[in-house]
């Protein structure tokens, strides 16, 4: 399982990281789970980190919505990019220990992740759809920071 998950990382940083640092940094805070048939930790505190490209690169870890540590890395293309907002569609995959079961689709306890992306200055708010078995959909939130470089 580590073989693959760092086989997904060196896949989706190894290009953007070389090139340069990371170009924005974000906090996840919290997520809400849509039609949930059961209790879910809403509260995941999470970084990540984001080379901004054609492609924008992301990989980072946060506490899921099981109370455990995932890693996760995607990919996303911007479908709006204006000054001050965008609207990105997004896919990858994330590690959901010894929940991998739980998920419509899974390789072991890795699953694919995609979803919609909305930025606006500062603040992102996530949707990610899912198969209606367990919950509807996703929808997470948190805080993006541009970083400078000198």
């Amino acid at each position: 399982m580590r073989v693959i998950l760092a086989s997904i990382f060196l896949l989706f940083a190894a290009v953007p990281a070389a090139a340069a640092p990371p170009d924005r940094i974000s906090l996840h805070l919290g997520s809400h789970h849509i039609g949930a048939e059961r209790e879910f930790e809403e509260v995941n505190p999470g970084i990540f980190f984001t080379w901004d490209r054609r492609l924008s690169y992301t990989f980072g870890a946060f506490r899921n919505s099981y109370g455990d540590l995932s890693v996760a890395a995607t990919v996303a293309y911007p479908l709006i990019l204006e000054p001050h907002y965008r609207l990105d569609v997004f896919a990858g995959w994330a590690n959901y220990p010894g929940e991998g079961r739980d998920f419509w689709i899974s390789y072991g306890d890795v699953v694919p992740v995609a979803g919609l992306r909305f930025h606006y200055r500062n603040l992102f708010v996530q949707f990610l759809p899912a198969d209606g078995d367990i919950v509807d959909g996703i929808v997470s939130f948190g805080v993006s920071l541009p970083l400078r470089h000198p």
